[in-house]
C-alpha cells in the first residue's frame, strides 16, 4: 500500500467523521435539554453516590422531538420518559411552544448505595419554533408511554407552504 492510498482513506475517514459530527450536532441541538435540580428535585446526598463522574447541577438529557404538520394542524411530539402527566407546564408564547417540567429522582430504598447516576433530574424548558400561526386556545396534550404530544390546530387551514428561491 502506498503512502497516497493511506492518505486517501484517512482522508475519506476524516470527511465521514466529519459529516456525521456535523449532522448530529445540526439534528440534535434542539433535543439538549439543561436540567437544574431545586428543591423537589430530592436527588440523593452526594455521599451516597460512588459515581465519579456525577454532578447534580451537570444534567443535561436529550429530549427528542418531531413536529408535523398536515393541512389542518401542527403535532408535536417530545420524548420525556419518568414524569407524569402533571409535571409538564405547555405554553404557546408567540411563535413558540414552550414545554416545562421537572423530573424527580425516586428512591429506591433507603439502604444501599448508588454505584453509577446517568438519569438527569431537575426543571427543564424545551421551546419548539412552531412554522405556522395555530390556534392556542384549542391545542390538546396528551401524555403516554414517555411521550408527550401536543395538537395545535392551524390558525388557516392549508398545505405545508413550499417557496421556490432563484438562484441568480
Amino acid at each position: 500500500m502506498k503512502i497516497d492510498e493511506i492518505r486517501q482513506g484517512f482522508g475519506t475517514l476524516w470527511d465521514s467523521v466529519t459529516e456525521g459530527w456535523d449532522r448530529l450536532r445540526h439534528s440534535a441541538a434542539g433535543a439538549l435539554t439543561r436540567l437544574r435540580p431545586g428543591e423537589d428535585t430530592a436527588l440523593p446526598a452526594r455521599e451516597d453516590i460512588d459515581d465519579a463522574f456525577w454532578l447534580p447541577s451537570n444534567g443535561w438529557a436529550m429530549m427528542g422531538g418531531e413536529v408535523f404538520e398536515d393541512e389542518n394542524r401542527l403535532v408535536v411530539r417530545l420524548e420525556a420518559p419518568g414524569l407524569e402527566k402533571e409535571a409538564f407546564d405547555v405554553q404557546i408564547q408567540g411563535d413558540v411552544l414552550v414545554v416545562r417540567g421537572e423530573k424527580r429522582f425516586e428512591r429506591e430504598t433507603s439502604d444501599g448505595r448508588w454505584r453509577v447516576m446517568q438519569c438527569a433530574y431537575g426543571a427543564f424548558q424545551r421551546n419548539v419554533p412552531l412554522p405556522v400561526p395555530v390556534r392556542g386556545e384549542e391545542a390538546r396534550a396528551s401524555y403516554r408511554n414517555g411521550v408527550l404530544r401536543i395538537e395545535l390546530p392551524k390558525l388557516a387551514p392549508g398545505k405545508p407552504r413550499t417557496v421556490s428561491v432563484q438562484v441568480g
